[in-house]
């Protein structure tokens, strides 16, 4: 069932009683699909290709990112010192 912005705002309990009832719903934004909303107990896309085995999950978990840089200038004052 597709649904605009406006009218899953104004029928909010309705849209998701029928979700409830197991039916998804796709959100649409002047008529362009923008997200679904699914049954809670409804695997989701990557979790029914980890059983499928078609997919198979990361071994870890990737890097932390790096501390940022304070600094007092501009990212063009640090770019033209790197390159001196």
């Amino acid at each position: 069932m597709d649904v605009g912005i406006r009218e899953l705002r104004d029928g909010l309990s309705r849209h998701l009683s029928s979700v409830r009832e197991g039916h998804t719903i796709t959100v649409t934004d002047h008529g362009r699909p923008i997200a679904r909303i699914i049954p809670a107990g409804e695997p989701t896309s990557i979790e029914r290709l980890i059983v499928e085995g078609r997919v198979t999950p990361a071994a870890k978990r990737k890097a932390s990112r790096p501390e940022p840089i304070t600094t007092t200038g501009s990212v063009s004052d640090l770019v033209g010192e790197q390159r001196r």
